[in-house]
């Protein structure tokens, strides 16, 4: 007896489009994809910012415009949610993939409220390595020069260096933190090398930008208490990375 078996690797755009509920002159510009525990009041806030704005086939995909252009929003926590975003759309042939959300500092200058723009990251997540040769995957050179850009009107701090994308917040170690730290990486969080590589090996460039929340040189995890006016730099920051993936849809032609 023949077996055929099929992946998702072999799932057509059209199948997809079908899935999605969207036609295909509604594919998106640009994706964004934010990982965070607090989905709703994150989803509320970036959605505000898009106009004709619905909900997709597969749930918490959310399709809008920003301007002339397309935008798909997604709160993906995690690689295994994050590829399934970057994936699918990416084979659809969207112009670039964005990843934001928070990260841990692993160098002892960086303070909450600093945003990182990886540009190499290490694949220590379990999923992008199976998109990508090799255990490192960079973003584009094009789109972190616009992110550093777009950044710069809101007075952050930013810095574009290494950065490493783990599985789970809960697991990672000290011993972990000590190694990290000693490569000379930046910061760590749980999806951009996954986003980035999943969106590679369809040819779409993409581009990260995280904010520093854990202090990890320091012992201080999110757990741990912030004094108001660091609270006050991470949410500004946060609206900030925002802000700038909206000025990059603009850049996208």
């Amino acid at each position: 007896m023949t077996v055929n078996f099929r992946s998702i690797f072999e799932v057509t755009p059209a199948e997809w489009l079908t899935g999605l509920g969207i036609s295909e002159d509604e594919i998106p510009d640009v994706v964004i994809l934010e990982g965070s525990w607090w989905r709703a009041d994150r989803q509320k806030m970036r959605l505000q910012h898009l106009t004709d704005v619905r909900e997709l086939g597969f749930p918490d995909i959310f399709w809008g415009k920003h301007g002339d252009k397309k935008v798909v929003f997604c709160m993906a926590y995690g690689a295994p949610r994050a590829v399934e975003i970057s994936q699918i759309f990416a084979s659809l042939e969207c112009k670039l993939v964005i990843q934001i959300g928070t990260c841990g500092g692993l160098q002892s200058y960086l303070k909450p409220g600093d945003i990182i723009v990886p540009d190499r990251i290490k694949c220590k997540d379990g999923v992008a390595e199976h998109y990508i040769d090799g255990d490192t995957i960079s973003a584009d050179p094009h789109w972190i020069a616009c992110a550093k850009a777009a950044l710069e009107p809101h007075n952050r701090k930013v810095y574009v260096g290494p950065h490493v994308t783990f599985s789970s917040l809960f697991a990672e170690t000290v011993k972990m933190y000590e190694g990290w730290h000693n490569d000379g990486l930046l910061s760590v969080e749980m999806e951009a090398a996954t986003t980035l590589a999943a969106a590679a090996k369809y040819g779409v460039p993409g581009v990260a930008m995280v904010v520093v929340w854990d202090e990890l040189t320091a012992g201080r995890r999110f757990m741990d208490s912030m004094t108001p006016k660091d609270l006050a730099e991470l949410d500004l920051s946060n609206e900030a990375v925002f802000a700038a993936a909206l000025t990059l849809t603009e850049d996208v032609t």
